[in-house]
């Protein structure tokens, strides 16, 4: 065996060396056909889409832009009034019908439930939109009961698999697309962010996983959005008695001046995405710059990480991110008063 691993060193090793130099051909032959794939970009009109977390955030948003383009609707979240309003909004802009579907992800009967009803009462679905999440904000070492922070790993991870292994038998029907909300936080890891990091990194690998095992069955697009506008970026976390609040302190302290894009313009990259059949979008493009960070220079990633949101202070008010932004707010009021 040690004889094959110092073989396989040295093959590997060469190859891959080798395979530089044909990097510029193959970059190439990846633009020609992401041309070819804007040029004849999918047909949404008509199409059942079914996307979770509908009720507020990207996937709201991505009600609105699948309904402008003509797809038909089932809306699944938990908050029937909100969910009504999705709805009813999604067939004013230009949906030919939307449904909305009560239902929490997490909870494996659910997600049979809401898959069949969107079947027998479309008679088919064309794209799964897996989106719903939800975010734990604390310290590994300051939970009291570690199962409060479960949900991150019930909601985003489960969530996802659930709706997808119900979905699957449907999709290949239609060949149609599995569309996975992940996040930056898969690669980039913020303290304080574990459960959150650790749900959005085993999306990644699970779909990059199944997107081997269907082949062109159907086709996975993996979204890892950076810094948004929405409720989460707004300070509405899961906090460590597992309750969902708004934390705009905590949201000062983990988000701070980093730009947030918007929900709008996120949405409808993903939309577009998804009809182009993409592998991966990262929303903004330039998050994706720090994939090279983590690989090449990952203490330094850490290190600023740890000491711009943990800091010196015993307390998360004495961060350094949280004091930036307390100074560039004082600047902001003389300045515009």
């Amino acid at each position: 065996m040690d004889l094959a691993d110092k073989l396989m060193n040295v093959i590997v090793i060469t190859i891959s060396l080798l395979a530089l130099f044909f990097l510029h051909q193959y970059r190439f032959l990846n633009s020609l056909i992401s041309t070819a794939r804007t040029l004849f970009k999918e047909n949404l009109t008509g199409k059942v889409v079914l996307i979770t977390g509908a009720s507020s955030g990207i996937g709201e948003h991505l009600a609105y832009e699948y309904a402008r383009r003509g797809a038909r609707l089932a809306l699944v979240a938990r908050r029937k009034r909100r969910l009504q309003e999705v709805a009813d909004v999604c067939e004013i802009i230009g949906s030919p019908e939307s449904v909305y579907i009560l239902g929490d992800v997490s909870n494996i009967d659910d997600c049979k439930r809401f898959i069949d009803a969107t079947v027998n009462h479309f008679g088919q679905l064309d794209h799964l939109v897996a989106n719903a999440g939800v975010a734990p904000v604390c310290l590994f070492e300051d939970y009291d009961d570690i199962t409060k922070a479960s949900p991150a790993i019930d909601i985003n991870f489960w969530g996802s698999v659930y709706s997808s292994y119900f979905a699957q038998q449907h999709l290949k029907k239609s060949k149609g697309k599995i569309i996975v909300i992940s996040s930056c936080a898969g690669w980039v890891f913020a303290p304080r962010t574990a459960f959150y990091n650790a749900s959005k990194a085993a999306l990644i690998s699970f779909y990059e996983t199944l997107r081997i095992e269907f082949g062109t069955r159907i086709g996975i697009t993996i979204v890892t959005p950076g810094f948004i506008d929405t409720e989460m970026t707004e300070g509405k976390f899961l906090s460590k008695e597992g309750r969902l609040e708004v934390d705009r302190e905590m949201r000062d302290v983990q988000v701070s001046l980093m730009p947030v894009e918007s929900v709008e313009k996120c949405a409808k990259a993903i939309v577009e995405s998804a009809r182009r059949g993409d592998r991966c979008l990262t929303v903004p493009s330039w998050m994706e710059t720090t994939i090279l960070w983590k690989v090449f220079c990952p203490e330094i990633m850490d290190g600023w990480n740890r000491f711009m949101i943990l800091g010196p202070g015993s307390s998360y008010r004495d961060s350094p991110s949280k004091k930036i932004l307390h100074v560039v707010n004082e600047i902001k009021q003389l300045l515009l008063p």
